[in-house]
């Protein structure tokens, strides 16, 4: 079952000059339920740029976007506001934890913001911080985790929703050898026991290798071809 699907996307911006730079130029994209993509290739290459546009953070110059049967490329901002909630987890490089909240309540503040009441919210949250195996760290804070925990914090955040579609930009850029296979495995065995549609925009050959498919993004297009080399 496709979950996500992208159609000749294409991202344009008006340079300093007055000239058109072109980032993206006809992506397609399609994934499935429970399949993780890895999409790679060299920084600047637009990866980042077709993460927002997937995840409905910003809208395409050309083409459409569907998350669970739902086009999210021409909907209102209120509407993609609550899609996105709805839909679509994002991890990203830095965690983007609330410090002043424990690893718990930063969990807990998607599903509050959502309408959940509390003891269901604190409920889920503490299932999905025991999933990513922090059960003991639960009423600490960032700062008292280290950047292993906090990523899985944010990973178990991204989760919250219980979404369609989950978007990881970078997630282990900013983590040792250690916890970087130890986020990487956890990836997989979300993808895997969830189900959950996963987009990774990744740099490290560990990860891409572990994706169901890894693509090149190059030239503003996806292929299937080259990405050994891109990771070599």
């Amino acid at each position: 079952m496709t979950v996500l699907e992208a159609t000749d996307l294409a991202k344009t911006y008006t340079g300093g000059d007055g000239g058109v730079i072109t980032v993206l130029d006809g992506v397609n994209l399609q994934v499935a339920r429970g399949e993780m993509v890895a999409i790679v290739g060299a920084s600047g290459a637009g990866k980042s740029t077709l993460l927002h546009l997937l995840g409905a953070l910003d809208r395409p110059t050309r083409g459409t976007v569907s998350i669970a049967g739902e086009r999210i490329d021409d909907r209102s901002d209120e509407e993609l506001s609550s899609l996105r909630n709805r839909r679509v987890g994002f991890v990203f490089q830095f965690h983007h934890l609330l410090r002043e909240f424990s690893a718990l309540e930063n969990v807990t503040m998607p599903l509050l913001i959502a309408g959940w009441d509390s003891d269901r919210a604190y409920t889920r949250a503490e299932e999905l911080l025991s999933r990513v195996g922090l059960t003991g760290r639960m009423t600490h804070r960032p700062g008292e985790l280290s950047g292993g925990e906090q990523q899985r914090t944010a990973v178990a955040r991204a989760l919250a929703i219980d979404p369609s579609v989950l978007l990881a930009d970078e997630p282990s850029g900013n983590l040792d050898h250690a916890n970087s296979e130890r986020l990487h495995d956890l990836f997989v065995e979300l993808s895997r026991d969830l189900e959950i549609a996963m987009v990774v925009v990744t740099h490290n050959r560990s990860l891409a290798s572990r994706a169901d498919r890894a693509l090149l993004l190059e030239d503003g297009r996806l292929t299937d071809t080259g990405v050994g080399e891109v990771l070599a």
